[in-house]
């Protein structure tokens, strides 16, 4: 199972030659599962489609902002459920910003998978909302989960937050909060301990040219896998950076994204 996430951007930049890239790019890829975040969906025009193309079952965040940007899950398998849930935890989260939301997708895979996009909130002095959001999102994952065993869960997304923070420590079991405590394996820091990782690095020019001037890299876009029992249900093939690259001088987004491949236990013992 090949699972990716990106932050795409919206339309934003040199729309025109990112989109092409885009499209290359994950036409290569071919992932199973994918959470992608500032996505586009109007009326005409649907922005996960067209990169992905026509073979994927869509869910996508439900109203998102003006413009039409919002968080998406696309499956190559169809899918048996689908939630989602707006996160305005505090009154500083914005109901117009597409930011503060989760999505799951029970996904008809050989195994049951669930596959969740989580985006929390975006600003810097916000981890108060990243952790109230991170305890719901989790709630509401171990609701659908609903106690069944053989249930895999792939948690995605763009967290906003290095993994030092409360809701990232959370996320890897590090911390309770709430009175809640979970568990899942951080894919990157599993495949590549020693590498810092960084999705949202001045290495990439969109990013100190757009809204963060300042920025000096961070790792805030992650994969996880929930863990039950002695360790994390699924086990890892492989984990990389994607769009990390530029093409021709182009940069596909303003994040770099992330792609895990991914093996039920059964496969992973058979090899």
């Amino acid at each position: 199972m090949r699972v990716a996430t990106l932050n795409l951007w919206a339309r934003h930049g040199s729309w025109s030659r990112r989109r092409q890239l885009l499209i290359d790019g994950f036409r290569r890829l071919a992932p199973d599962l994918v959470a992608l975040q500032e996505s586009v969906v109007t009326d005409d025009y649907d922005q996960v489609i067209d990169l992905l193309g026509p073979d994927y079952h869509v869910l996508h965040q439900e109203g998102g902002e003006a413009d039409g940007t919002r968080a998406s899950i696309a499956s190559r398998w169809p899918l048996a459920q689908a939630r989602q849930q707006r996160l305005d935890v505090t009154a500083r989260v914005d109901p117009s910003e597409f930011a503060g939301w989760v999505g799951l997708v029970e996904v008809r895979a050989p195994e049951p998978v669930l596959f969740v996009n989580h985006k929390p909130s975006f600003r810097l002095g916000h981890e108060y909302e990243r952790e109230s959001q991170a305890v719901r999102s989790a709630r509401l994952i171990e609701e659908a989960v609903g106690g069944r065993e053989g249930v895999h869960v792939v948690l995605a997304g763009d967290f906003d937050a290095t993994p030092d923070s409360a809701s990232l420590r959370f996320w890897a079991g590090l911390q309770s909060l709430d009175g809640m405590s979970v568990a899942y394996r951080d894919v990157w820091r599993w495949a590549r301990p020693e590498e810092p990782g960084h999705t949202f690095t001045p290495v990439n020019p969109l990013v100190r040219g757009g809204n963060w001037p300042l920025e000096t890299g961070r790792r805030i876009d992650y994969l996880f896998v929930r863990c039950h029992g002695n360790g994390p249900t699924l086990r890892l093939a492989d984990c990389r950076l994607i769009f990390d690259e530029p093409v021709d001088g182009v940069w596909a987004s303003d994040h770099f994204g992330l792609v895990a491949d991914l093996r039920s236990l059964g496969c992973a013992q058979q090899a």
